[in-house]
């Protein structure tokens, strides 16, 4: 197989799973990350995430259900993906998850960094993130005063306290 370039990623025979998994994440999130791509992609389960998340599995690649040179094309295409829709990288610090000491988790066995860069890269959809509605700003100290008191002349039933 040819190497996946930003010219023939678009060819590739992954690139079609790939894209259904990436729409599928940001259908309910706004963040796309390759290991919720290889388990949407059905080449990772849930519990080999969680027992990696733990420390329990050394690296990750050891239960990726595929070869290492698919896994990385998938890392590949995913990335070009990304770029293409808009989606902002962000490199994230994988540690381990429960009781003890909090250290970095690997990916690979031989910690290759730019295959744990890949791995560890999540996108983010600025353009959703900007669209949604602020939060609610907080009352001032008068606007709070003002509910408490509505709240307490509103109904009377016999209780000191207005909620």
């Amino acid at each position: 197989m040819r190497k996946v370039t930003q010219a023939n990623y678009r060819k590739d025979p992954h690139y079609g799973r790939v894209v259904r998994a990436v729409n599928e994440l940001l259908a309910s999130s706004k963040v796309v990350t390759p290991v919720d791509v290889f388990v949407r992609m059905q080449l990772l389960s849930a519990a080999d995430l969680e027992n990696w998340r733990f420390g329990r599995v050394p690296y990750l690649e050891r239960v990726i259900h595929c070869n290492l040179e698919k896994a990385e094309r998938i890392l590949r295409l995913v990335r070009f993906h990304a770029e293409a829709r808009g989606l902002k990288p962000s490199r994230t610090y994988y540690r381990r998850w429960g009781k003890g000491p909090k250290q970095e988790l690997r990916f690979s066995k031989f910690r290759v960094p730019r295959l744990e860069e890949l791995y560890a890269t999540h996108f983010v959809d600025i353009k959703a993130l900007a669209s949604e509605k602020p939060a609610p700003q907080p009352l001032s100290d008068d606007d709070f005063a003002a509910e408490l008191e509505a709240m307490s002349t509103d109904e009377d039933d016999g209780h000191d306290v207005p909620f």
